[in-house]
């Protein structure tokens, strides 16, 4: 049985690490955390998995979410845990079309996110509803047929989402 669902797995292209995905070692961990938090020692989750995946969806035009978006994916990758293991993706659909917007202030932050691995990538329907042109966006970004489609698809993957 083991075997089996591990196969589905890899033909599903999930990658598992046996040793984080095995229900014995979850409540191992889990123990391991509540021990430590008893003794005042907890200082976050391990990160025992070898590569780590996240997307994060940004579908609001509010400038302060896409702030708090932009600073939560820096601190995801300054995170010591997590350093060399995730992989980034930020989806903007909706009102976040804002962010990718060349007559936006947000260039030099997400210039430097995509320095750092970060895929930017732009829902090609809300282009389409909004009648807005890829001219009209920053040229360091990627285009997906559907936001909505791409977290499902990620999300099937087993990738994280967050949605701040």
């Amino acid at each position: 049985m083991k075997h089996l669902l591990l196969t589905a797995a890899l033909l599903a292209g999930l990658t598992l690490s046996a040793r984080a995905q095995t229900p014995a070692t979850r409540n191992a961990t889990a123990m391991h955390d509540r021990e430590a938090f008893q003794k005042g020692a907890f200082q976050g989750a391990t990160a025992d998995q070898a590569q780590y995946h996240v997307i994060y969806q940004l579908d609001s035009d509010d400038p302060k979410l896409i702030q708090q978006t932009l600073r939560n994916i820096g601190n995801a990758l300054e995170d010591s845990r997590l350093k060399g293991k995730l992989t980034v993706e930020l989806i903007a659909f909706g009102g976040g079309t804002t962010l990718y917007r060349k007559d936006q202030p947000y260039e030099a932050q997400l210039t430097a996110l995509k320095q750092k691995g970060v895929i930017l990538a732009q829902c090609l329907n809300t282009l389409k509803e909004k009648k807005i042109s890829k001219d009209e966006l920053l040229p360091l970004i990627s285009y997906v047929p559907s936001g909505n489609g791409e977290l499902i698809i990620r999300q099937a993957q087993g990738w994280s989402l967050v949605h701040p």
